[in-house]
């Protein structure tokens, strides 16, 4: 497993994709930190990117990603390996190789210029963010053997998360918005990893006075080391239970 996991690691590494995809960070990042010496207003730029940019490319390239490596796949079915650990092997080489690139385009100009904690925060949500939408790709491959239409599902994925879900949660707010909400916003913001990143980040940034009540409510929670590990809990399990299910319907599927 290791060696396979090392082998497509590196074969990542050196396609044009993964470095033009963390050279593009790291310019982006370096940009905006010479534009504005301002940490705060650089961060909230730096959220739009790892909110919407990084989710997108996730699923596209891990859906790509996949069926391109359907004949290597194939050949190592026809070796003595287990199902379990190919897949695994390919999901932790493909996700280990788009959090480098993070790493490296956004990370590290983040900690050069030193944001602080909203920096290792915004740094931990992308990292998170990319395993999330990693194993969504992966659901998404693994239930459809045309490449078109996982990339549609994938996209999907990222379009219902990214945008639909906010206004389905505004539609909620608006029309109960009599009755006292914030345990239950609590509890829809968990069922997106998004929007729990986004809050997590924005809660860092101390503007939680300009949500009002409910941001206080908020600040309270995810400002407190519990609200934390509930943030990162909560994230970490929307990346293994798409891994899971995904993993469920491959050791089933016939190749």
């Amino acid at each position: 497993m290791t060696k396979i996991i090392r082998y497509v690691f590196y074969d990542l590494l050196r396609t044009r994709f993964v470095t033009a995809y963390t050279l593009f960070l790291w310019l982006i990042t370096f940009a905006l930190f010479q534009l504005d010496n301002d940490g705060g207003k650089v961060a909230v730029s730096l959220l739009n990117i790892v909110l919407m940019v990084v989710p997108m490319v996730s699923v596209v390239f891990t859906t790509i990603h996949f069926f391109n490596s359907y004949e290597f796949i194939e050949l190592m079915l026809a070796q003595p390996l287990a199902r379990r650990s190919i897949f695994l092997s390919e999901y932790l080489a493909v996700a280990s190789s788009l959090c480098l690139a993070f790493l490296v385009g956004v990370g590290l100009p983040a900690l050069v210029f030193s944001l602080g904690m909203v920096g290792m925060t915004l740094i931990l949500t992308g990292v998170l963010l990319t395993c999330v939408f990693t194993s969504l790709a992966f659901l998404a491959s693994v239930v459809t053997q045309d490449k078109a239409r996982a990339i549609g599902i994938a996209l999907l994925f990222w379009f219902f998360f990214s945008l639909i879900f906010d206004g389905l949660l505004l539609w909620v707010v608006y029309t109960f918005s009599d009755y006292p909400l914030e345990k239950v916003t609590l509890a829809l913001i968990a069922l997106n990893p998004v929007d729990l990143a986004r809050i997590v980040l924005l809660l860092q940034m101390d503007i939680s006075a300009l949500m009002g009540y409910t941001g206080a409510f908020y600040q309270d929670f995810f400002g407190s080391s519990m609200g934390m590990i509930f943030s990162i809990a909560v994230l970490l399990l929307w990346a293994i239970l798409p891994l899971a299910a995904a993993l469920t319907r491959f050791l089933k599927k016939d190749l």
